[in-house]
């Protein structure tokens, strides 16, 4: 019988070596923006993620509750990290769009 210990895995090299269902490259942080920012349930996770477990998201949320510091954090870096690559690479459609509004106003 494995614990919830068991199921929580963080190797380097393995989703940055963040905290994740182990066997899986499921993070601990995506079960938690999946259940607690987008209301989706422990089933219907499992439906999403269908090579998980019950079992396996409920030790993902029993991790983030003993450790919802290090998993904010990590959440905080990664929403830092998704703004300054959107800051120095703009989107394609989005530069396009803006060239084409460019075009419209000079003609």
């Amino acid at each position: 019988m494995s614990t919830s210990q068991d199921r929580i895995a963080r190797t380097p090299g393995v989703c940055g070596g963040k905290a994740c269902i182990a066997g899986h490259r499921v993070r601990v942080l995506d079960i938690v923006v999946w259940h607690e920012h987008q209301g989706m349930t422990p089933d219907e996770i499992v439906s999403h993620v269908p090579t998980i477990t019950l079992a396996d998201v409920h030790a993902a949320l029993a991790y983030y509750f003993d450790h919802v510091e290090e998993v904010r954090q990590e959440m905080r870096a990664e929403r830092a990290f998704a703004e300054d690559l959107r800051g120095t690479h703009p989107s394609l459609l989005e530069a396009k769009l803006r060239q084409e509004r460019l075009e419209e106003a000079s003609s």
